[in-house]
């Protein structure tokens, strides 16, 4: 009799220990662990998402891909999802950083453009669901400068520049702008074509004020600076507050980015994940977050649900002619990403 009491609060006890087990894993559920560039989802979709699905949603930011990119391979742990450009979702698809994703757990994927999904980077999104698209070009303050100063990227030259201009800190952005003005491409491999651009970039030091990936809009809007290499959506925000600034598709050619979340390795609350992921692929939701933000949505439906003004406007939606000079970033192998972020300490350092 004592042996089968025994038995039976031995039992009771798995049984609580299972039903606690249980409680503390669906406590810990509701958070996800946000790293995602600075200003690049509204607040208001975040406590909307708070609130409908009782997750919690805790954000950390960065102003770089390399600064994400370095944190998660040296913490390993501490975020269930991270924003990366595409050139760092094959560098960290390939570095085995990133969890598997299985887009049949989100329903919405559905949606998104096929143009944007299935890319070299990452073959059928088996790790990463696209966010955000758009370009990286050109912004001048024409209250600071005639407009005609700048309307090509090598006009980033003139000497009326020097000590105005702005510059994205980004290797792979400031590189690109010496390789098109070379004629190369902005995923150029050759060595010899990334020392020409070097080269060329060492002579144009001399005119940046300040490199600024957090919020490059305040140094045009201050008139700290006079031109710069922005975001579109950097751009949108600052044309919306002083039409006087100005965005450029230069002739020379620019860069297109396209933006997604992945899963780091170390990701703790997978299944709260997924349920952000699906949540941001609503067409409304997206809709919100491309008018909010200023960048293009890659979901096909988004188009049904934004204003006029927003669907016209070319710092959102490049005219047909100026995107076709549009070169999205592509993931370079690790010799070549080492040259480029080689050069670009030398040019930092300078």
């Amino acid at each position: 009799m004592k042996r089968m009491l025994h038995s039976a609060i031995l039992a009771l006890l798995a049984l609580l220990a299972m039903v606690s087990s249980g409680l503390g894993a669906a406590k810990t559920d509701k958070v996800v662990n946000l790293y995602i560039w600075s200003e690049y989802i509204p607040e208001e979709i975040i406590a909307a998402f708070t609130k409908e699905t009782g997750i919690k949603v805790n954000i950390s930011t960065y102003d770089s891909n390399e600064a994400m990119y370095a944190k998660v391979k040296l913490v390993g742990k501490g975020y269930d999802l991270v924003v990366p450009s595409s050139d760092y979702v094959g560098l960290m698809r390939r570095e085995n950083l990133l969890l598997p994703i299985d887009v049949k757990k989100i329903p919405n994927f559905g949606l998104i453009a096929p143009q944007f999904t299935n890319q070299s980077f990452d073959p059928g999104n088996g790790f990463s669901i696209p966010y955000m698209w758009g370009s990286t070009s050109l912004a001048i303050n024409t209250q600071v400068v005639p407009a005609d100063t700048v309307q090509k990227t090598a006009d980033l030259w003139k000497p009326e520049l020097k000590g105005k201009l702005l510059l994205p800190n980004d290797p792979r952005e400031v590189m690109g702008i010496g390789l098109k003005v070379l004629g190369y491409s902005i995923n150029e491999k050759d060595p010899e074509h990334l020392r020409q651009a070097f080269e060329k970039l060492k002579t144009l030091m001399p005119q940046v004020r300040v490199f600024d990936s957090d919020s490059p809009k305040q140094a045009l809007l201050s008139g700290e600076v006079a031109a710069g290499l922005v975001w579109n959506g950097e751009a949108y925000i600052a044309n919306g507050e002083n039409k006087a600034i100005r965005y450029i598709y230069p002739p020379e050619g620019f860069s297109l980015w396209l933006d997604s979340f992945c899963m780091p390795k170390g990701a703790e609350h997978v299944e709260a994940a997924y349920r952000f992921i699906d949540y941001v692929l609503q067409a409304k939701v997206s809709a919100a977050i491309s008018e909010s933000m200023g960048y293009s949505s890659p979901n096909a439906k988004v188009f049904d649900f934004l204003p006029a003004a927003m669907k016209n406007n070319v710092i959102v939606n490049p005219p047909v002619q100026d995107a076709a000079r549009g070169e999205f970033l592509d993931s370079l192998d690790e010799k070549t990403l080492k040259i480029y972020e080689d050069y670009w300490v030398k040019l930092k350092t300078k």
